[in-house]
């Protein structure tokens, strides 16, 4: 069974930067796709990123030119560069890997921006 296991969370001032770090217990050219989700309180779940085994990275419109999405094959981990962050960025960030049309979910990891 895959494991994902998140990192790298915390409290930050607006205009901040985290990084995140979701490493996989296995190969990560297993999956098709691998990515991160957001959930705020009182609002839906987000599709902040992805990247799938070719490469290709997607992202949310509103976080679009301050997050980056890359992964370290050797490590089997995908990262979550966060610049500029902004209060409306806070929320609890689930790393996924996705098989088709099955889904495996990291433990989630606390991102507050507030001054």
């Amino acid at each position: 069974q895959v494991r994902l296991v998140e990192s790298g969370g915390g409290l930050v001032q607006p205009g901040g930067s985290l990084r995140l770090a979701c490493a996989a217990s296995e190969n990560i050219f297993n999956f098709n796709a691998l990515g991160w989700y957001r959930l705020a309180p009182g609002k839906e779940r987000e599709l902040v990123a992805s990247i799938n085994v070719g490469g290709k990275t997607e992202y949310l419109d509103f976080v679009k030119g301050r997050f980056t999405i890359s992964r370290d094959n050797a490590k089997n981990t995908i990262y979550l560069q966060m610049n500029s962050l902004k209060p409306e960025d806070t929320a609890v960030y689930y790393c996924y890997s996705r098989i088709l049309q099955r889904y495996t979910w990291g433990q989630g990891t606390q991102v507050t921006v507030s001054s």
